[in-house]
Parts: structure tokens; sequence; C-alpha cells
């Protein structure tokens, strides 16, 4: 029982800032675009993950683009600036979309 009490308090742990920084994408309206697994008008989470894969700098990158916007890289549909997401909370987002698998 105390095993099991364990392994849930891990489980909700790990899932805990997930679902956290779902919520923040949610609430700055990334989720109008973008989806964490399907290309909406933007790319699917998950395919900006496995592109940047490895990539060290990317994390930096990203979230300059969730505030500045950017264009080119995924199609001809511009990504527009963002300028109700704060710098840490677009850290906080460019870190989340790089964990999703």
């Amino acid at each position: 029982m105390k095993r099991a009490l364990l392994i849930m308090a891990a489980m909700a742990a790990i899932s805990a800032p997930a679902l956290a920084d779902e919520a923040l994408a949610k609430s700055k309206n990334c989720m109008a675009c973008h989806a964490a697994d399907k290309k909406l008008v933007g790319p699917a989470y998950k395919d900006v993950a496995k592109k940047y894969a490895g990539d060290a700098k990317a994390a930096d990158m990203l979230a300059t683009k969730i505030v500045k916007g950017g264009s080119g890289v995924w199609g001809a549909i511009p990504m527009p600036a963002n300028t109700q997401v704060s710098d840490a909370d677009a850290k906080k987002l460019a870190a989340w979309v790089l964990s999703l698998k």
C-alpha cells in the first residue's frame, strides 16, 4: 500500500509541471494555433521538440520566437509576436515544448 502511494505521488509530481505549462500555453492563447500532437495553423509541439532535440540553443531561440514572432521555418504562415507573454513565461513554455515526446 505504501509503495503504491509513493508511486502515485511520484507520477503526480512528474506530470504536474507538464500540466501546468500546458495550462500556461492555453492561458496565453498558444493553443489557438498549436496543439501538442497535431498541426493546426502552426506546427505540433511534438514536431518542434523533435526538430530541435539536442540543440543546446533551442530553448532560448524558441523563447525569443514566442515573444517576438517569426517566419519561414514551418511554412508561409508567420507566427505573430505574443507581447502578453513575459520572458520568464516564454522560457517556461519553450522548455515545456522541448520536453514533449
